[in-house]
């Protein structure tokens, strides 16, 4: 199936790319964003959060957002 995948890591970019039946936001997750811990990022599917749990479905949109930026000084 196909999904529209928004990341904003880094320059971000959006594509539609193809996913198995029954793939969970977690699976998916991991596999486009590899050796990253998902609690690092906000992760919305048509705009919504959702939990890891949660499969998707054929033309759904995943946003990846960190929620930590590189270099960033706590205030």
């Amino acid at each position: 199936m196909r999904i529209l995948f928004i990341n904003n890591d880094g320059g971000g970019y959006a594509d539609y790319v193809d996913v198995a039946q029954g793939t969970t936001v977690d699976k998916f997750f991991s596999q486009q964003i590899a050796g990253a811990k998902s609690e690092d990022y906000l992760i919305r599917v048509n705009r919504q959060p959702v939990a890891r749990d949660h499969v998707l479905q054929e033309g759904d949109r995943v946003t990846i957002t960190p929620t930590k930026v590189e270099g960033a000084v706590a205030a």
